[in-house]
C-alpha cells in the first residue's frame, strides 16, 4: 500500500567534517532536501587523534581546531538553510564516525545519507567510511565525489 504525500525522503542526513568533499555532498544533501521539501540533518563527528600523537599539548590543538571548523560548518549551515528556506538540525558527535552516522540515522529515522568520498589514497586499499555505509546502511547512501 502508497501512501499518499509520502513519495520523497522526509530527513536526509549529511556526514560533514570540513573537507571539500564533505561540502560538496552538503551541498547535494541541501539540493535534494529544498526539491524534495525535506529535512536536512548535518552531522560532525570529534574523532580522537591518533595513538602516535597523544600528548596533551597536541590533544588540545586537535580539538581546538575541530571546534573552529564546527563553529564555520554551523555559521555556513544556517547561512545556506536560511536562503535556501530549508528546515535543519546541526548534531555533533564524539567518537568513531562510521558508528555515530549509523547511531544518529537509526536515532532520527532518516530517508537517506549523503556523504562525501574519501580523498585518501589508503582508502582505496582499505575501504572508507563511504563504502562501509553503502555496504552496511539500512537507508539510500549517496556518495559525493
Amino acid at each position: 500500500m502508497f501512501e499518499l504525500g509520502g513519495d520523497g525522503p522526509g530527513a536526509i542526513l549529511v556526514g560533514v567534517d570540513g573537507s571539500e568533499t564533505s561540502l560538496r555532498a552538503g551541498s547535494y544533501a541541501a539540493g535534494l532536501a529544498r526539491r524534495q521539501g525535506a529535512r536536512v540533518v548535518v552531522l560532525f563527528v570529534h574523532t580522537p587523534p591518533g595513538a602516535g600523537i597523544l600528548t596533551a599539548g597536541l590533544i588540545e590543538v586537535q580539538r581546538q581546531a575541530q571546534a573552529t571548523v564546527v563553529d564555520e560548518l554551523r555559521a555556513e549551515v544556517e547561512h545556506h538553510a536560511r536562503l535556501l528556506g530549508l528546515s535543519f538540525a546541526f548534531y555533533e558527535r564524539h567518537g568513531n564516525p562510521y558508528l555515530e552516522l549509523i547511531r544518529l540515522a537509526d536515532e532520527l529515522r532518516v530517508d537517506a545519507v549523503v556523504i562525501g568520498a574519501s580523498m585518501r589514497a589508503g582508502h582505496r586499499l582499505v575501504g572508507s567510511l563511504a563504502t562501509r555505509l553503502v555496504r552496511d546502511a539500512k537507508w539510500p547512501v549517496t556518495v559525493v565525489p
